[in-house]
């Protein structure tokens, strides 16, 4: 489904440490310092490009943070603004993200709290719902496009030596301290998401505040009328009414609150922390964003103003956006949305002692405002507000009563909320105009004004400071990804077997976890002879966020496998998506993995290793066509990222028919789950290996879903799609299971590392043992990475399965077979656990021990054998081999300077 992607808005907040120095002819004039905010997504990036071009003795930028409860996932999000600020020359910008601190239940706030989601529901650890993120779409035109840029970030930006490491990067809150307290200077930070960041700072540093002369925020909407969906009425007659007259801009939650703008509905309670905390405020509401919509005089003006990397940056980005869009409503449905708040801000303080906030892009007024944390009546207990309920004293004492103790959303389909096929009735996150004490005297945005230049094609003022600050050459980036190289060329490696006979087909479905990328390794060492594979299936419902596919492309080009083809997967577990708009979904399970240290955060960065891989020349792109069901062909559809269901098609295409495929499956099952409900699939399937599963023999015998503490029994891959495990285990399918109870037999770092650094340096035992060292280490000292033995149990299975495969078996597999089910109830406690029933369970054949000396020597072994080893050995080696001249025989394809 095509959404229309960037129909929301950003937050900028702007903070001036009191001791503002003064250009005189006694004081010099000191550049004020800018922090920013962000989530990342695609309108920052203008926003945080026009900033970094402003005159720097006026403006020093100093530090990043990365607000990780929005539209971006953290650990893409933080590696593409180091790739960002390199290209730029600006290493020198401190960048924060994330942190395991947590909020006790009495409200005490501790240090280094991630942010990773919204307050009121940030517990001690980084695990946790998706009460108000629902709202954001996961998949296309949702967080993979935003955390891969659309695919141009990889092909784009230049990769520098910064990079995420785990607990070796600052985090958010780390810098927002270093640099608010740095003295008395003048301090000016940008917001672009919700509010998380900023309002845990203020509530934790209260004597901070004095430090912090203004605050400038972009979100929100207060007198606005939302013009998208057939507004104005003259609109094509194909266009299908939505948002209309809304104050709000949530096109997935309309019906359920159409108040709110994105930002603010992130964290509703922190946005009002920022603005009631006594902080003189300026907001750059929907009210002015609405009237700045991109047109086709001003993305004509922009193509032709590519002068700079960073231009050539925005367009690229801009135009996928447009192509991609869901509707032919682009130009009416796009805003310049947070850049045109830098904008304004930028002319703001450009103009020292303007209280009025006069400025050259828009018109201000003055209005008394609120953010809207709860619904009316207040003072109820309905389960939905976890500052009151419960509780005897009110966390962080709040006022009983007061204007948080209503009702808060939960979900998109809120019954109390929800208003079929009419405007919703909630109003979490509005910005409404109000008079009395709750309210706030705030200076805000009417609109935008018209460009000054009547010659111009451009008719916004805004619009021609835009595109003159991108092109300037003072401050310009210094190169992209191409040109950072001099003997940049695009090589692309495919095998030639056709002078072998090629083993066993085989599909291995993988959720993109640390296990799995080792287990990959493997199989592509096992001779050809022994495991064709196929292709990868990818299931973003697990340990890892779809993005990370990148990382699988990086591998196999390693290896020299460019010739395998990925498939990406369904985006939510069965029957977790929206009924209504299945863009957006529930995160019933997925919520067990933590989104920082340990979890997704390690997990799409492949704990800080894979920027150290080879780039491929494959990556995941938004480019599509009319073809797959896009409303239009993008320039290069033929860089589509295929779906999982259309790879298994070519996979069956491309194989004899009287030939079975073996499937290894290493995450959650929900691919395997609709294989196997198409009979012309699931009859060409000769086995499947399930990883995954616990069947526990007493009550002592517990799982490993450490995060959901009433579940004792069930096993990460079972719960993560109890519905899609249960499907797949009543089919047809011949089944053998590697259970946790044998995963935990052969689960040791120490022994595993030892045989790697006997074995031969293959670049694929060199980064493997890396890689298994550094998840040892976390795991031996922190306590967030205690549950890393889970990822080591997952090589078990390619080991088992080309084992199994070979003339004669080396690790001694036994099995024994018991009839078994999985429980898929809806019931938290349960979901996902494996029982034997003898009178209603599927036989499965099941792993039951391997002989653990031959097991580990085995897979040493394999990955030190120069046979099928990596085609390059690094992103160090593809630097050197750039850097001169080389004679290639392969494709190649050179970069082009601008």
């Amino acid at each position: 489904m095509l959404l229309p992607r960037r129909r929301r808005n950003w937050v900028a907040l702007l903070l001036l440490i009191t001791g503002t120095a003064l250009c005189s002819a006694v004081v010099e004039c000191k550049p004020r310092r800018i922090l920013v905010d962000t989530d990342v997504d695609t309108d920052d990036l203008f926003a945080l490009l026009y900033l970094l071009k402003l005159n720097r003795s006026d403006f020093q930028f100093e530090a990043i943070t990365i607000n990780a409860n929005s539209w971006t996932s953290a650990g893409h999000a933080v590696n593409q603004v180091y790739d960002l600020l390199y290209m730029m020359g600006r290493d020198d910008i401190a960048v924060g993200v994330g942190g395991e601190g947590g909020i006790l239940q009495n409200g005490t706030i501790l240090q280094n709290v991630g942010g990773y989601h919204p307050i009121i529901d940030q517990g001690m650890t980084t695990v946790g719902g998706c009460r108000y993120r629902r709202a954001i779409p996961v998949g296309l035109g949702g967080r993979l496009d935003i955390d891969a840029n659309y695919g141009i970030r990889k092909e784009f930006l230049p990769q520098g030596k910064r990079k995420y490491t785990p607990l070796q990067q600052p985090t958010a809150q780390q810098v927002l301290f270093e640099k608010i307290s740095a003295g008395p200077i003048t301090l000016f930070e940008f917001e672009f998401g919700a509010h998380t960041n900023i309002g845990i700072f203020l509530m934790s540093n209260p004597h901070l505040k004095k430090n912090v002369e203004h605050i400038y925020i972009m979100g929100g909407g207060v007198r606005s009328s939302n013009p998208t969906g057939c507004c104005p009425k003259n609109a094509s007659s194909s266009c299908v009414p939505r948002q209309c007259g809304d104050r709000g801009n949530m096109f997935t939650d309309y019906n359920t609150n159409p108040y709110a703008e994105f930002n603010l509905f992130g964290d509703p309670f922190a946005a009002y922390q920022v603005i009631h905390s006594g902080i003189p405020v300026t907001l750059v509401p929907l009210d002015a964003t609405n009237t700045i919509p991109i047109n086709e005089k001003f993305f004509d003006a922009f193509e032709k103003s590519q002068d700079t990397y960073e231009a050539q940056y925005c367009f690229k980005s801009l135009k996928m956006a447009r192509d991609t869009w869901f509707d032919d409503e682009f130009y009416s449905s796009y805003f310049m949305w947070d850049s045109f708040t830098a904008g304004v801000a930028f002319s703001i303080m450009s103009k020292s002692n303007d209280h009025n906030g006069e400025n050259e892009f828009a018109e201000m007024e003055y209005m008394n405002i609120t953010v809207i944390t709860s619904n009316k009546p207040y003072g109820i207990s309905d389960g939905s507000n976890p500052l009151f309920d419960g509780l005897k004293v009110p966390k962080f004492n709040l006022e009983k009563g007061g204007v948080h103790s209503g009702h808060i959303q939960q979900g998109l389909r809120d019954p109390l909320c929800f208003v079929k096929n009419g405007k919703g009735r909630c109003q979490d996150g509005y910005t409404a105009e109000v008079h009395g004490p709750n309210s706030v005297r705030v200076l805000v945005a009417q609109k935008a004004k018209p460009n000054q230049d009547a010659g111009s094609s451009l008719d916004r003022e805004y619009f021609k400071s835009f595109l003159n600050i991108l092109k300037q050459p003072q401050h310009a980036g210094r190169f992209n990804f191409t040109t950072q190289f001099p003997y940049y060329k695009e090589v692309t490696y495919k095998p030639d077997f056709h002078n072998k006979r090629l083993g066993k087909p085989v599909v291995f479905d993988m959720d993109m976890s640390a296990g799995d990328f080792l287990a990959l390794f493997y199989l592509l060492k096992v001779p050809v002879e022994v495991i064709n594979l196929k292709a990868i299936i990818v299931s973003p419902t697990g340990w890892a966020n779809s993005a990370t596919i990148d990382i699988i492309y990086d591998l196999l080009h390693m290896m020299g496998r460019d010739d395998i083809p990925v498939g990406l997967g369904d985006v939510f577990a069965m029957n977790q998506s929206d009924p209504v708009f299945s863009a957006v979904g529930e995160c019933k399970y997925v919520k067990a993995i933590p989104h920082g240290s340990g979890g997704f955060l390690d997990s799409d960065t492949l704990y800080g290793l894979a920027r150290d891989l080879p780039r491929s020349p494959r990556r995941y792109t938004a480019e599509n066509s009319v073809k797959f069901g896009a409303p239009r062909d993008t320039d290069h559809p033929e860089l589509r990222q295929p779906l999982a269901m259309e790879v298994w098609e070519s996979v069956l295409q491309t194989t004899k028919p009287e030939s079975k495929i073996t499937v290894l499956t290493n995450g959650p099952l929900t691919n395997l789950a609709k294989v196997v409900s198409v009979k012309n699939m699931s009859s060409r399937i000769q086995e499947v290996y399930v990883v995954g599963g616990h069947i526990s023999k007493n009550a002592n015998d517990k799982g490993n879903i450490f995060s959901v503490p009433s579940n004792q029994y069930a096993e990460f891959n079972m719960f993560l799609d109890p519905l899609a495990a249960k499907t797949v285990f009543e089919s047809q399918v011949n089944i053998t299971l590697i259970p946790l109870s044998t995963q935990r037999r052969v689960n040791s770092f120490s022994t595993i590392i030892d045989i790697l650094r006997g074995t031969r340096k293959t670049p694929e035992a060199v980064f493997s043992k890396r890689l298994l060292s550094r998840l040892y280490r976390l795991k031996q000292i922190h306590n967030r990475y205690h549950h890393m033995d889970t990822f080591l149990g997952e090589i078990l299975g390619a080991v088992v399965l080309a084992d199994s495969l070979s003339t004669s078996s080396v690790i001694y597999s036994k099995f024994e077979v018991k009839p078994i089910k999985v429980l898929a109830d809806g019931v938290e406690s349960t979901d996902g656990k494996i029982v034997v029933d003898d009178k209603d369970g599927k036989l499965v054949r099941i792993l039951t021990s391997v002989e653990a000396k031959a097991y580990y020597n085995l897979y040493g072994n394999k990955l030190g054998d120069q046979d099928q080893s990596a085609k390059i050995a690094s992103f160090e080696e593809q630097t050197r081999k750039w850097s001169h001249p080389q004679n290639q025989n392969s494709n190649v394809k050179n970069g082009h300077k601008p």
